[in-house]
């Protein structure tokens, strides 16, 4: 058993491993956040539709969605470190194959499969995993600082996909990402799993985070209780609404007369925002319900679809700024709140492969939500009805958390069955 007091040793290596995953998660959802300025680069050289590009954005949600169950499975029974130094060399692959693009059906392989595939296997199941392993007496503030790592990828990572498209063209800008994500992210993986002790296993928590027994449940078990699904919902409809924003957001702004290299500086404010609401949110949902501090953070998400509109019709960088901060604070709480609540729920040593299934909602619905929106562009020519439905999504993910809450209050409310 460990001391309830870790040594300045452990101390210092509790922050490295939380340095270690943020960088490796900046820079795998940098390649996924990158997309809304490769979108465009795209469509200004083959004219394809949006359509067609937001569809391999939502074959890329799918797989990944896809992937995690058996992510989570793998993560319960092999260190998920060497799971990460996996990916790290798949993504590099990935990505100096997406560089050779010439038709629709290369982007929907190599970007919509293959990429998807690497990101998932060195990003946010195995990461969580680890984190939920190691530091379950502060979960939520542990989440929120690795989950920033991913908003200092959209800082930096997007707007120099973009110098890079702008300077070299989108190719040279794949080929660059390949070598920084495989030159950074393995030899990162390869130190957690070589240096960091091999396996903490649930017995091996610290006496101040004690396992609730009803929490020690299987995956068909939890499929069985309402609490499981209404995180599942919350999942689907939080990442409707804001990946429809993140996809996009770039292509709505240039529409609007937005330069695109300004355009691009907005989703690098969206990251610099999402850093201060992952780790403010995650510090303050240990201190209060974290069901509450979600809900709050929908609402932000909710109206910074309002500012985007505004921004739009006046073509006002200001307000596409301002648009900026409340998609970052907002979009954190579907981003690594979510996760936490799920472990509040179901912590037990089957953890992995809960958070995996569950996680094939927020897939589902980062797949659903930007392809929609494309389609009913092509359609309509406006954005005005997609941004309608990603707000109701948004309220919707709220309401389910909400709901959730309610159960969570009752003396049986994690058994309480579907």
């Amino acid at each position: 058993m460990r001391s309830a007091s870790p040594s300045p040793t452990r101390r210092h290596d509790g922050k490295l491993i939380l340095a270690l995953l943020a960088t490796s998660l900046g820079l795998a959802y940098g390649v996924w956040y990158a997309y809304s300025v490769i979108l465009v680069a795209l469509l200004d050289e083959f004219g394809w539709s949006r359509s067609v590009l937001a569809g391999a954005f939502s074959l890329f949600a799918v797989v990944q969605g896809l992937s995690n169950p058996i992510l989570g499975h793998l993560c319960d029974r092999f260190h998920p470190a060497l799971l990460m130094a996996c990916g790290g060399v798949v993504l590099g692959a990935a990505l100096l194959a997406d560089s050779w693009i010439s038709q629709p059906w290369h982007l929907y392989l190599g970007f919509g499969f293959m990429t998807a595939l690497a990101v998932a296997t060195c990003g946010w199941t195995p990461a969580v995993v680890q984190v939920q392993r190691r530091f379950q007496h502060r979960l939520g503030l542990a989440l929120g600082i690795v989950g920033s790592g991913i908003g200092v990828g959209m800082l930096v990572v997007v707007p120099l996909v973009q110098y890079l498209i702008d300077a070299y063209g989108w190719r040279f800008a794949f080929r660059a990402l390949a070598i920084l994500c495989s030159g950074m992210i393995v030899p990162s993986a390869l130190y957690l799993y070589f240096v960091v002790p091999a396996h903490v296993r649930l017995r091996d928590r610290q006496p101040d985070a004690p396992i609730d027994p009803r929490a020690s449940v299987t995956v068909r078990q939890a499929t069985r209780m309402a609490p499981f699904w209404l995180m599942v919902v919350a999942y689907f409809c939080g990442s409707v609404c804001s990946q429809t924003l993140h996809v996009h957001q770039v292509v709505f702004l240039v529409d609007h007369g937005i330069a695109a290299i300004t355009a691009a500086s907005v989703v690098g404010l969206v990251g610099a925002s999402s850093v201060v609401g992952k780790t403010g949110g995650g510090w303050l949902s240990d201190r209060i319900e974290r069901e509450v501090v979600f809900v709050a953070g929908i609402a932000i998400l909710v109206s910074s679809i309002y500012v985007l509109h505004l921004a739009g019709k006046h073509g006002s960088v200001p307000l596409s700024y301002l648009f900026a901060v409340m998609l970052g604070v907002g979009y954190s709480a579907t981003a690594t709140l979510v996760p936490a609540m799920v472990s509040d729920r179901f912590r037990g040593p089957n953890f992995g492969s809960i958070l995996g299934v569950g996680l094939l909602g927020s897939a589902m619905g980062s797949a659903t939500g930007p392809w929609l929106a494309g389609h009913l562009f092509d359609l309509t020519g406006s954005y005005s009805l997609p941004f309608l439905i990603a707000a109701v999504s948004g309220v919707l993910s709220g309401a389910a958390a909400w709901i959730a809450r309610g159960l969570r209050r009752r003396p049986a409310g994690l058994g309480t069955p579907t």
